[in-house]
């Protein structure tokens, strides 16, 4: 079977940067799993995994705008920090991510930079901007259960999906 539209996807995979450094991976022992068509991935990783098969290997190089897109200076701001009253000052530190209610839903946010008074913070995705490699192999290809396709995402071997609908 071949990956399109309403399938599931079991992948073993390497992601790096453009540096070579290990940025996420997926082990056969622990693959990733998910349906096909249903935007769970980076657009320009699910058009290149597009009529693969079980055992294919391949790698792939995704710019920007086909994975998180451009840095946005747009979604940097500075804000007081009194917007983190709740939070142990020593979370408080660049690259620490939090869960923010804004216009467009929840997003999570990652603190730039801490100041005396202020908190610089980026709703940018970490890798927005980033060229993706991927070394990725398909591990299994298996059709969709009507329940998959109406969730739009995948289960694992026992029907769970690790939350409640």
């Amino acid at each position: 079977m071949q990956i399109a539209d309403n399938v599931v996807a079991s992948l073993r995979y390497k992601l790096t940067d453009s540096q070579g450094e290990i940025l996420d991976e997926a082990t056969q022992a622990e693959p990733f799993i998910y349906l096909h068509g249903a935007n769970n991935i980076i657009p320009g990783l699910e058009t290149a995994l597009v009529g693969k098969q079980a055992d294919d290997q391949l790698e792939v190089t995704i710019p920007p705008a086909d994975a998180y897109g451009e840095h946005d200076a747009q979604l940097q701001q500075n804000v007081s920090k009194e917007m983190f009253s709740g939070v142990d000052e020593a979370q408080l530190v660049p690259g620490a991510q939090f869960h923010a209610q804004t216009n467009a839903g929840q997003e999570v946010i990652t603190i730039a930079a801490v100041q005396e008074d202020t908190v610089t913070i980026d709703g940018n995705h970490p890798l927005a901007g980033e060229t993706l490699h991927f070394d990725v192999t398909v591990l299994a290809v298996r059709a969709a259960t009507a329940e998959e396709i109406s969730h739009g995402h995948a289960h694992d071997a026992h029907g769970d999906c690790g939350h409640e609908h």
